[in-house]
């Protein structure tokens, strides 16, 4: 499994516009083939700051998904309401055995 964080720090006068834009994203991608989650995330402490967590089968999974029409238009808009560039980290999902 494939574990993504994208960051995205939104510009306040545009959260509301931002929501409507990834309502439609999160929709169509946990309708894709490959995705077992796909979770928007706001943190507490900055009500601008999002966090994307999604979690795919595989690679193939994340490819098929970054090439996607709803993801590239997502992706299009993406700077009509970010106030800064999106920030994404992907971490292998396999449970470390550290005994």
């Amino acid at each position: 499994m494939i574990i993504t964080h994208a960051e995205l720090q939104v510009n306040p006068a545009k959260v509301e516009e931002f929501l409507v834009e990834i309502r439609t994203l999160i929709a169509a991608s946990k309708q894709e083939e490959g995705n077992v989650d796909y979770t928007l995330k706001r943190d507490v402490e900055n009500p601008n700051h999002f966090t994307m967590i999604e979690i795919w089968k595989d690679m193939d999974a994340v490819q098929s998904h970054n090439t996607s029409a709803h993801f590239q238009a997502f992706v299009g808009k993406a700077k009509e309401f970010l106030a800064g560039p999106l920030s994404a980290r992907m971490f292998n999902g396999e449970e470390l055995k550290l005994s």
